[in-house]
């Protein structure tokens, strides 16, 4: 480990562990316990001894690097280029799940409540634990233009059917315990609802004693710890607003659900200035009316409603749908809010984000960022890094930013190609040491259980300073 990555590491905690200067000043006891925490773990010197050289681990990872190139780059070339939306990702599940039984892994699909997630475990081997699990996605992006792969999931399947193969062998051939569980999960991109978190409650994730995933990048990085997650924490909402249609010569007769959707609009436009500068509130028209000569009486809107910490969230979600509320009454029509689906924070760990940081680096990633990022729970939802600890490997994979075009026709370029090989490498070699070394396995335990005990000291904290004002009563 270099002596920059070592002070950027440890400038993460209290400096970068959270994302807005109110999260860090209102938790600044909280941020000041994670520090100690993360100072007994003395991260880089555990790094720095696990990375050193190691015949076996490299093994591991070359039989990686190996399959990848043999036969799962033609597999994510083969999914990316037929691109299929959440939920209807059956192609993709066939394909993945062929693999996965050509390696002797034994597939059940349809888990969870989904009919595209799926469950796969090596046969044979001794078993028992550490019990690793390995997160693959598949869904493309929705586009204007048809669905596309423009965030790379296509290839997060084969990166992690290379690594869970790599580390079963492994631990066959030498006869050590463990068991190692590959999870397919359906439509990341979609929050109705979230397969992941409900995947959780139904019990499928439950065992693991670390959990692993790759996505695409722009760089190399990798998040500090704390409680986080990639794009704030979501409440996705959809405002239906009903009415009653009439002749456009004759408006007066109906009621314009049209106008009360472009009023919550306007609504939500006229209250921005009152709101917190980190709030994103997005939304779309998605239902419109059918004619230009009868009255709108239905319309929809669907909106995700983001911001950095849950707590402050609850206030912009109460202004955006008292925003609903006010434009039905003041349009004479009705509305439904439907609250379909959420992301929260999830727990982000060094003891697991370093090293894996460490192994892209030793397996030639290139475009580094040297400084932590902010943190972030391994998966999207929150749900499932609240409760189990892991990593996500963001190894530069494409010179496009994420949902663009350009960032979907790297998947088939030398820069997607060599980052997958890169993920696949460091992946398979942390899952090694995490199988092998148990006081490895102890630290991310005791680093992942004093962060989790911390987050509600920290939630608790913003209580008191996301304070409603008080409006009075007009005299």
């Amino acid at each position: 480990m270099t002596t920059l990555a070592v002070a950027a590491l440890a400038m993460a905690a209290p400096g970068l562990a959270q994302e807005t200067p109110t999260e860090r000043e209102a938790a600044r006891e909280v941020l000041q316990k994670m520090d100690a925490l993360e100072r007994s773990l003395d991260v880089p010197t555990l790094v720095a001894r696990l990375s050193s050289a190691s015949a076996t681990r490299d093994a591991v990872a070359a039989r990686a690097k190996q399959l990848v190139e043999s036969e799962l780059l033609a597999l994510s070339d083969d999914i990316c280029t037929h691109p299929e939306v959440g939920y209807k990702e059956t192609r993709s599940v066939q394909k993945l799940a062929e693999a996965l039984r050509e390696h002797d892994f034994g597939v059940e699909v349809g888990v969870g409540g989904f009919d595209t997630a799926f469950l796969a475990r090596r046969k044979g081997g001794r078993g028992g634990r550490p019990h690793m699990g390995v997160i693959v996605e598949y869904d493309a992006l929705r586009g204007t233009n048809g669905a596309f792969h423009g965030d790379q999931h296509c290839s997060q399947g084969p990166i992690g059917i290379a690594a869970a193969v790599a580390i079963a062998e492994f631990l066959e051939k030498e006869g050590l315990p463990g068991t190692v569980t590959v999870f397919g999960t359906p439509a990341e991109e979609l929050l109705e609802p979230s397969a992941k978190t409900q995947m959780h409650r139904n019990n499928v994730f439950d065992g693991m004693d670390v959990i692993v995933r790759s996505h695409a990048s722009t760089t190399t990085s990798r998040p500090a710890p704390g409680f986080g997650t990639c794009c704030l924490n979501i409440d996705g909402v959809k405002y239906t607003f009903s009415g009653a249609p009439a002749h456009q010569m004759t408006a007066w007769n109906g009621r314009n659900a049209l106008t009360a959707v472009m009023t919550l609009f306007q609504n939500i436009d006229s209250v921005r200035s009152n709101m917190r500068p980190e709030a994103r509130i997005q939304g779309i028209i998605t239902e419109g009316g059918a004619a230009p000569n009868v009255v709108p009486d239905r319309t929809q809107a669907d909106f995700y409603i983001r911001y950095p910490d849950e707590v402050y969230l609850r206030q912009v979600r109460e202004f955006v749908d008292n925003a609903a509320k006010a434009a039905a009454l003041a349009t004479g029509t009705k509305v439904k809010i439907d609250n379909y689906g959420s992301n929260r924070d999830g727990i982000s760990t060094a003891t697991l984000a370093e090293l894996a940081f460490a192994y892209m680096k030793k397996y030639g990633a290139g475009k580094v960022q040297e400084a932590p990022g902010k943190p972030q729970g391994f998966e999207e939802s929150g749900s499932v890094s609240r409760d189990i600890p892991g990593v996500g490997f963001s190894a530069y994979t494409s010179d496009w930013p994420n949902h663009t075009y350009e960032m979907d026709q790297d998947n088939l370029k030398p820069v997607g190609h060599d980052g997958f090989k890169v993920q696949a490498q460091a992946m398979a070699a942390l899952l090694h040491d995490f199988a092998t070394d148990a006081s490895y396995r102890a630290a991310v335990e005791k680093e992942f259980a004093g962060i989790k005990a911390l987050f509600g000291e920290y939630l608790r904290a913003l209580e008191t300073v996301y304070q409603t004002p008080a409006v009075t009563d007009p005299k």
